[in-house]
């Protein structure tokens, strides 16, 4: 295996907004519903700008001083617990070579230095082969197929993908 390029994550900031617009690109959320509103982009920027440490996180991904997707973590009641849920995405023209594999490879290191929750999870929808291999590829467990809504309001049936993030 070839070595993974050396990405940064760094937090999200006002100055992101463009290249939340290119993650809201019809190829990015096939898996997610589809392209958000102007309106419901432009409320997610303000909520991400808002995040509180502890809670949540999302960082843009840098590669070579350039931005090439973003990624993040936040707190999510699952099963009784508090997990984090993780979530990536990687510009098209940047697929396929580890980017989306080194950043989530961070967030965990990220996650594992808080020292918070235990678990990390991600729940890609089951046809979503790329993030399911990622979820693999970067030591996650698959634990079950389960049933989401996301957005609100439209089912989705993804795999929970479990990470221990120390004992």
């Amino acid at each position: 295996m070839k070595p993974l390029p050396k990405v940064e994550l760094r937090l999200y900031s006002e100055n992101d907004l463009p290249i939340l617009r290119r993650n809201n690109a019809p190829e990015m959320t096939k898996y997610l519903g589809g392209p958000e509103s102007e309106e419901k982009l432009l409320d997610r920027h303000q909520r991400y700008l808002k995040l509180k440490a502890g809670e949540a996180y999302m960082f843009i991904i840098w590669l070579n001083e350039e931005a090439v997707g973003s990624a993040g973590y936040w707190e999510k009641e699952w099963k009784d617990a508090l997990v984090w849920e993780a979530g990536w995405g990687v510009l098209p023209e940047y697929q396929g070579h580890g980017i989306a594999l080194a950043a989530t490879l961070a967030l965990v290191e990220k996650a594992r230095i808080e020292h918070k929750h235990r678990f990390m999870h991600a729940y890609p929808k089951i046809e979503n082969l790329a993030s399911n291999a990622l979820c693999r590829n970067a030591g996650f467990t698959l634990i079950e197929e389960c049933d989401f809504e996301y957005p609100a309001g439209h089912p989705i049936r993804c795999n929970d993908w479990q990470i221990e993030l120390f004992d």
